[in-house]
């Protein structure tokens, strides 16, 4: 099981790595053949398995989101706790609601992510 206190200061550190907008920050809390699922891949990307395997191929896929402007923010809404898993609520780009779900691996590392958009428009 997940300590709650490791898990809230992991969301912490992985919004404040996401605010700075250091891919290298970022991609530390991510094992080399992480794999991460996610709408946006397949809008960017046009692969309707959704889906990106590998650091290098994640750091490319996250690349262009570091010079958005107006620049990429996350607000940490919540942190949910599981046996292997985090998921981390927040508010995206354009004030969307992510639901974004880390398998950890036992040394610290997100081995997986899985993200969800917030299927209503309300952006409050």
């Amino acid at each position: 099981m997940i300590a709650r206190e490791w898990a809230l200061e992991f969301a912490r550190e992985w919004i404040d790595a996401w605010n700075s907008h250091d891919l290298d920050r970022i991609l530390s809390h991510y094992t080399d053949d992480v794999e991460v699922s996610s709408p946006l891949v397949v809008e960017r990307l046009n692969k309707p398995d959704g889906v990106v395997k590998g650091k290098d191929a994640v750091r490319e896929y996250w690349r262009p989101s570091m010079s958005l402007e107006p620049p990429l923010e996350f607000e940490l809404l919540d942190v949910l706790v599981g046996v292997d898993q985090i998921t981390l609520y927040y508010r995206s780009a354009g004030r969307r609601v992510v639901g974004e779900t880390l398998s950890i691996d036992p040394s610290g590392k997100a081995t997986r992510g899985i993200v969800q958009w917030s299927a209503t428009d309300d952006k409050e």
